[in-house]
């Protein structure tokens, strides 16, 4: 008998890749603070996580590829961002600028800069400097925390007081080390809980009153951006004096 013949279908052809939108919504568009070729500043709000967790809920993520202006690569954050703070995050745009502020970061020559409302009059000096370890601890009771200890890692934040009033006090804060919840618990060990911080203080109305305020990177050109005060915290930093945007 002769050979049975059999037909082989063609390989499938590989589905182009999706196309990314040219310009992100106005609502996105609004946060961005700084953009270059290689850089964006985004504002992150207050309760976006940086990234998706085990339990799913909305994250910077799912804005990634609204952020890639076209590009076929979206942008990804340099750096961590805590979900309850709102400000300035810095997010590379092809990898070798993503590289490149991964190294700034993680070597300390990226300078941020913060602003806190404490809940209480706070430090009676007008600046400082706190030098604290902190150490990740976990409980089944509570779960998972920061803490200041002998045995954990090194944390320095240098603050200096901006204002006072109605029993609450403006902090500007700068992290010389980016420990988790370094400013929270460094703030809270000394007895200056931050304004609405559900860990480590009391939760308050507007909640985490914490802003990473600006950051300024040393590249070549250097790149500087400041953040806003969200709505949610202006009344608190109005009451301590704060009188701008």
């Amino acid at each position: 008998m002769p050979p049975r013949l059999t037909h082989r279908r063609p390989p499938a052809r590989p589905l182009p890749p999706p196309r990314l939108p040219a310009e992100p919504p106005p609502e996105i568009a609004a946060r961005i603070l700084l953009r270059t070729e290689t850089v964006l500043v985004l504002d992150k709000p207050a309760g976006l996580a940086v990234h998706a967790g085990p339990r799913g809920g909305p994250s910077l993520e799912d804005w990634l590829p609204q952020l890639a202006f076209g590009k076929k690569r979206v942008p990804q954050p340099a750096h961590r961002l805590d979900t309850d703070t709102a400000g300035c995050l810095v997010l590379g745009r092809t990898k070798p600028a993503l590289a490149e502020l991964g190294a700034l970061f993680a070597e300390g020559r990226a300078e941020k800069t913060y602003w806190a409302v404490l809940s209480g009059p706070g430090p009676a000096a007008n600046q400082g400097r706190i030098d604290l370890p902190l150490r990740k601890v976990s409980s089944a009771a509570r779960g998972w925390r920061i803490e200041a200890h002998a045995d954990g890692q090194p944390a320095t934040t240098l603050w200096r007081v901006l204002g006072r009033g109605g029993g609450l006090c403006w902090l500007e804060l700068r992290p010389r080390t980016g420990r988790t919840h370094q400013l929270r618990v460094h703030c809270a060990a000394l007895g200056w809980p931050i304004l609405g911080d559900p860990f480590y203080g009391k939760p308050a109305p507007g909640g985490l009153h914490l802003l990473a305020r600006a950051i300024r990177l040393p590249l070549e050109p250097p790149l500087a951006a400041e953040a806003p005060v969200p709505a949610a915290m202006r009344a608190a930093f109005a009451g301590c004096g704060f009188a701008g945007a």
